[in-house]
């Protein structure tokens, strides 16, 4: 079998659990995974029995609805490759932009100089994520912002593994912390910082019935939903953080739920904040930035 035929192949089985044009996708990436170059350069080229073999097992799991990036154990993320696993999400897009915002924004000089004070004094900036998973937004903002002192902290152990392994990958220094944000009495182990970033769990338990198969049976539900009757447990959780932890001149950045974009935007506002709702690519209330 040639790599033209096999990716015919894929195409047609993942067409039975996928719609066509991701299935089309999905059918290249693994081709260009396995063949280790990119699927024009392949043609018409004869695959090896292995890799006739390792394409059959990674064909099954994907027909299970496990997500591609799971299978193939690496996602790309603001042009960055990541190891992923089911201890942390898949990173999204949308997430991509709220780190966009905040490179652009930084490298615009918006966080030189905190206070007159400090006019002469060219301190680091400091940034914390909080709930990093993979690790993807703390790591890609060290990449870009390579002077920044970059510090992120998750309730998973297992998660935070796969989140220093990004790191040394990515070559990137992260001062990584295993913690219960939720846990008030754990806020005095951080400290100050000129941004605080969160892409927190924001989906209600009752969504999850409109959600897509690979998205609920694989990926961590402590890092998707919250109770229906707190949903915005985090917001508040990190609007409160951010009132003792956040340096004079700072911002939070946090991506929302688009479905309650106006709720998240009056809960900071109620707590003293300004505060700038963002559409998304999609046209979606999907980021907030909060100021003091």
């Amino acid at each position: 079998m040639n790599w033209q035929e096999q990716y015919q192949h894929l195409q047609q089985s993942l067409s039975a659990v996928h719609e066509t044009g991701e299935a089309e996708a999905m059918a290249a990436l693994v081709v260009e995974y396995v063949g280790k170059k990119k699927i024009h350069q392949l043609k018409q080229e004869e695959m090896s029995e292995e890799e006739v073999i390792q394409i059959g097992q990674i064909l099954q799991q994907l027909l299970t609805h496990r997500p591609l990036q799971y299978v193939l154990n690496e996602a790309w993320f603001y042009g960055l490759k990541f190891e992923v696993n089911e201890s942390v999400l898949i990173p999204r897009p949308e997430t991509e932009e709220l780190v966009d915002w905040i490179v652009k924004e930084v490298r615009g000089k918006k966080y030189e100089v905190r206070t007159p004070a400090l006019a002469t004094h060219h301190s680091p900036l400091t940034l914390l994520d909080i709930g990093t998973g993979s690790g993807c937004i703390p790591i890609a903002l060290k990449k870009n912002l390579p002077d920044a002192e970059v510090s992120a902290i998750d309730v998973c152990s297992e998660a935070l593994h796969t989140a220093t392994t990004n790191a040394v990958n990515n070559e990137t220094e992260i001062n990584f912390q295993l913690l219960d944000f939720l846990d008030e009495g754990k806020w005095n182990t951080l400290g100050k910082y000129d941004i605080i970033v969160s892409n927190p769990p924001y989906i209600k338990t009752t969504e999850a019935t409109s959600m897509s198969k690979h998205v609920l049976e694989f990926e961590p539900h402590k890092a998707l939903f919250v109770p229906d009757e707190d949903a915005l447990l985090f917001y508040r959780k990190i609007a409160d953080f951010a009132a003792q932890h956040l340096q004079p001149g700072g911002a939070v950045y946090v991506e929302i739920n688009q479905q309650l974009g106006k709720e998240t935007a009056d809960l900071f506002q109620q707590k003293g904040f300004t505060v700038e709702l963002r559409k998304d690519m999609s046209g979606n209330e999907r980021m907030i930035k909060a100021g003091l």
